[in-house]
């Protein structure tokens, strides 16, 4: 059975990929959402142009936003995960 195309953003991912944060480079892949598995601060830039700092994640948590950088330098959280 093949698998129809994302157009509208409601199915659900169809990858993952563990994520080494960085300050200068992007995400390969625009994620759908974050999982994190080891709680802190997660510092990203949305697909919107947005940089924001996620304050206190709890570990387990994912983060519903789409994402194209994972920041480095502010970035507390361990255990990264992009789902897209």
């Amino acid at each position: 059975m093949a698998i129809e195309p994302n157009l509208r953003g409601s199915n659900p991912a169809e990858n993952a990929a563990a994520v080494t944060p960085n300050d200068s480079a992007d995400l390969s892949n625009t994620a759908r959402a974050l999982y994190v598995g080891g709680g802190g601060n997660v510092k990203v830039t949305t697909a919107g142009g947005d940089t924001v700092t996620f304050v206190g994640i709890v570990a387990g948590s994912i983060i519903p936003v789409r994402v194209v950088r994972v920041f480095s330098g502010s970035t507390t959280a361990t255990n990264i995960v992009s789902i897209y």
